[in-house]
């Protein structure tokens, strides 16, 4: 796996702390500080999401990605499945995840609780490489709800 981070300001003549990332699966992703009042020349102009927000989301994107697989390998009708991730970080550097806490809505035509509960387990203990390297600095909880579709 491989990607390349390319700075998209000019050094002399706006500020600006925005980023594109080119995947080696050849998808583009933007990113951007924000604004920075006391030091504009150390801000961003708030146009992309933070890279530590890219982070969170991609440790979303991989749990949820095996949560519903596992459900569907199970031979469980998903319906929908979307996962809220909240965050604490470390006050000083490095502004380290300390916390997060992932709630799951898992929307399906009979799908035990039991089965929603396992597979956030199998995510979080074996599958989502994302959230067991974040797990090594920050407490990780989950929850969920199971909606009847």
């Amino acid at each position: 796996m491989e990607c390349t981070v390319s700075w998209t300001g000019d050094a002399g003549t706006r500020s600006s702390m925005g980023f594109i990332a080119e995947t080696g699966s050849g998808h583009v992703l933007a990113m951007d500080g924000a604004p920075d009042a006391a030091k504009p020349q150390n801000g961003g102009q708030n146009l992309a999401p933070r890279p530590m927000e890219t982070v969170l989301a991609g440790t979303g994107g991989c749990t949820a990605y095996d949560v519903v697989l596992i459900l569907k390998r199970g031979r469980h009708q998903v319906d929908r499945c979307s996962v809220k991730l909240t965050s604490e970080r470390a006050e000083t550097d490095p502004k380290v995840f300390t916390k997060i806490h992932m709630h799951f809505s898992v929307a399906g035509k009979g799908i035990p609780p039991a089965a929603v509960e396992r597979a956030i387990a199998l995510s979080h203990d074996t599958y989502c490489s994302a959230s067991i390297m974040l797990g090594k600095t920050a407490e990780i909880t989950t929850s969920f709800d199971l909606i009847e579709s």
